[in-house]
């Protein structure tokens, strides 16, 4: 699970920071005051923006790299946040949250129903009386049909050339995206290559509502488009809604 280290500062330039507007839309309706723990949230974006909702923000992530970015957006901001470098599976706060929050495929990256129950308890944990946990998830329909042979190059920065090949992981439902930035050096005069591979598992919408109760979650709400529609079969990410 350790990715974005080289890659940190390169994948903050280039995601698309419109959809963290998207995300908010989703949070703010849906979420409780007060604290807030964002896992995943590496590089601060949306954590940032929750802070200035008035949300107490704790960021959690696995990656050092993407934190830094995070402290320094939080700076630029003139926000305080909170941040954990630890893994979403064993961390151990000794705090609770009104909200938990997960998305930008963060929970896709665990490679397991055992891991997907063994974050869900730890997030259960971690929320206090009627705490809220929201979070979104890649579906099998976008790992095996939309990700099928996906292309996506970027060269609209000659310094930082960008490629995005997404093709089947070894494991059913699960897609492997192969990352690369080619790097102007002036030193060379030429490009060197950064270059990292992504694994993502996805799960059912039934098997994660079912992983969910297990864990201890007795209110479920799922939707499609930022909480805006109903899961369909073509749905290419499901959001959750749960209460503890």
């Amino acid at each position: 699970m350790e990715n974005y280290s080289t890659f940190a500062q390169l994948y903050d330039q280039l995601f698309d920071s419109s959809l963290y507007l998207q995300w908010r839309s989703f949070v703010l309706p849906n979420s409780r005051p007060g604290k807030l723990l964002d896992i995943g949230g590496g590089n601060g974006q949306l954590g940032v923006m929750l802070a200035a909702d008035g949300y107490d923000v704790t960021i959690l992530d696995l990656s050092l790299e993407m934190l830094q970015i995070a402290q320094t957006r939080a700076e630029n901001a003139h926000r305080q946040i909170d941040l954990v470098n630890d893994n979403m599976l064993t961390f151990e706060l000794d705090e609770v949250f009104s909200t938990i929050t997960s998305f930008t495929d963060s929970i896709n990256y665990l490679s397991s129903q055992e891991q997907l129950l063994q974050t869900f308890k730890n997030v259960y944990a971690h929320l206090d009386d009627d705490g809220v946990f929201l979070f979104d998830l890649i579906t099998p329909h976008m790992a095996n049909v939309t990700y099928d042979n996906y292309m996506y190059n970027d060269d609209s920065n000659e310094d930082a050339i960008f490629m995005w090949t997404s093709y089947p992981g070894d494991e059913p439902d699960s897609v492997d995206h192969d990352l690369k930035f080619f790097i102007y050096d002036d030193k060379i005069d030429g490009y060197k290559i950064v270059r990292e591979i992504h694994h993502e598992q996805t799960y059912p919408s039934q098997t994660v509502v079912d992983l969910l109760k297990e864990a201890g979650f007795t209110s479920i709400e799922i939707s499609a488009d930022y909480g805006e529609s109903k899961v369909e079969e073509d749905t290419d990410r499901v959001f959750y809604k749960v209460q503890k």
